[in-house]
């Protein structure tokens, strides 16, 4: 029988993607391991494998088509003497490539229903599989004995602050999972229902270096539209007809839309500042750098954002407490330092993540970054490679920018906005001298890290880029 190949899922959280190109035509015979497609998510493109042999008999979905839903029939593979006319019972999920193993998390029990995110293949017996996402144990919100309803974990905290039963509700996710646009589809048709105050940051606070997080580990607010408080209709009224372009929004921008509106609505944020000198920094970088092999595996070339990343991830070590994400169920208390840098890209930003960056070399960290950073521009990375983390940087010291403040990135508790280094007068002791100085702000998140724990962390970062010496032991 003709073999259905379904649109995978490439991320534990992906619901839909865009068939952004076919790498193979009708008729075309393929083999294991063979790319034949393109499918964007809204931070990457990634490349789907073929994982059977035959021949491609029909393309169900055409290049270039957006919002495909997972497990939607998208192309129809034939074996021998198989023609396309024939039924596909037997419908195959392409696999994804297996995520870096992430920080342990107290995992939840999973539904049946949720195994459709695993990654199956024939025949069943070596089917392989990408990992579940296992989110922290959430509050039961159904009563003992009442039937079971599956819900995302940010789904049911919509529901629980807007008083709705998630049994009146219809779920739109894989298998019927309620998730978040169903709730705020509820809400739009239930005004009436009671809102809980969402917590106010200071108003006219820069917005940086936000990017799609693994979870959302915040209380979301019980608003119907989070996104927009005015009517587009009303928006366009204000100005004239003819001067202006629309341009739609892409995948990305409206994911950091979304977070950067349930970050500024949900986490209570406040924000610490000091300076760094930076003058001993730059005089080691200059010899290290002098010194680097210039060719080879070893070769290296370090930036002051290298040292950033190093130093925060120390000082996430040395104030442990800080190094923490907010749940409901409890803090979850990190063991390594997982610190993500916001790189810029065209039309938005990612975060990928420096995994263990406390026990990597300045070089390491180096060579990493600069992967990293290529493979965000080009919208190459994996799904594992931008998503979860503890903490975050964003440096806009490169634009001469001297100081702002950054929008933290749930689930993170904290994130560092960097400045520029720049000469300033500086008092040592009775007597004025020129320095070399860059501004530092930590946003916190007050659920988890306190002013004086904040200080600490800002402190012991400060101690580490002044004197770098400490971060080569």
């Amino acid at each position: 029988m003709p073999t259905t190949i379904l649109m995978p899922a490439l991320s534990p959280t992906m619901e839909e993607g865009k068939l952004a190109k076919w790498l193979v035509k009708e008729g075309q015979r393929v083999k294991p391991g063979d790319i034949i497609a393109e499918i964007e998510t809204d931070k990457a493109t990634m490349e789907v494998e073929s994982i059977d042999e035959g021949i491609v008999g029909k393309l169900l979905i055409a290049a270039g088509t957006e919002k495909v839903k997972i497990n939607t029939p998208i192309a129809m593979l034939l074996g021998a003497g198989e023609t396309a006319d024939m039924k596909s019972p037997s419908p195959v999920l392409v696999p994804v490539p297996s995520p870096a193993p992430a920080p342990a998390a107290a995992p939840a029990p999973s539904p049946p229903a949720a195994k459709a995110e695993q990654v199956q293949a024939r025949p069943p017996a070596q089917a392989p599989s990408a990992p579940v996402r296992r989110d922290p144990p959430t509050a039961p919100t159904a009563p003992t004995g009442a039937a079971r309803v599956f819900a995302s974990p940010l789904a049911r905290r919509l529901a629980a602050s807007a008083n709705i039963d998630l049994a009146n509700v219809k779920g739109s996710g894989p298998h019927g999972r309620v998730v978040q646009r169903d709730l705020e589809s509820a809400l739009q048709a239930t005004p009436s229902a009671p809102r809980q105050t969402a917590a106010v940051a200071q108003p006219g606070t820069a917005v940086a270096a936000a990017a799609v997080p693994t979870t959302a580990a915040v209380t979301a607010p019980a608003s119907a539209n989070p996104i927009s408080a005015m009517p587009d209709d009303k928006i366009l009224a204000l100005y004239e007809k003819g001067a202006y372009d629309i341009v739609p929004h892409d995948g990305m921008r409206r994911i950091i839309a979304q977070r950067l509106t349930l970050s500024k609505q949900t986490v209570p944020h406040f924000y610490l500042s000091l300076d760094c000198r930076l003058d001993v920094l730059l005089s080691a970088r200059e010899r290290m750098n002098a010194f680097a092999p210039k060719e080879g595996p070893r070769a290296y070339k370090l930036s002051v954002n290298d040292f950033i990343i190093k130093a925060l991830a120390l000082a996430l070590q040395a104030v442990p407490g800080a190094n923490a994400t907010w749940t409901e169920a409890g803090m979850l208390r990190h063991r390594h330092s997982d610190v993500g840098v916001a790189v810029a890209v065209d039309g938005g930003l990612f975060t990928p993540v420096i995994r263990h960056a406390e026990l990597k070399t300045l070089g390491e960290i180096s060579n990493e970054m600069k992967d990293l950073a290529e493979r965000a521009r080009k919208r190459r990375l994996a799904p594992h490679e931008y998503q979860g983390g503890t903490s975050s940087i964003s440096n806009l010291g490169m634009f001469g920018i001297s100081n702002f403040d950054a929008v933290i990135n749930p689930p993170h508790a904290t994130i560092l906005a960097a400045g520029a280094g720049e000469k300033r007068p500086v008092v040592t002791g009775d007597r004025i001298e020129v320095a070399t100085v860059m501004s530092c702000t930590l946003s916190c998140d007050h659920r988890v890290v306190d002013g004086a724990l904040g200080a600490q962390l800002l402190n012991a970062f400060k101690g580490y880029i002044e004197d770098p010496v400490r971060m080569l032991v």
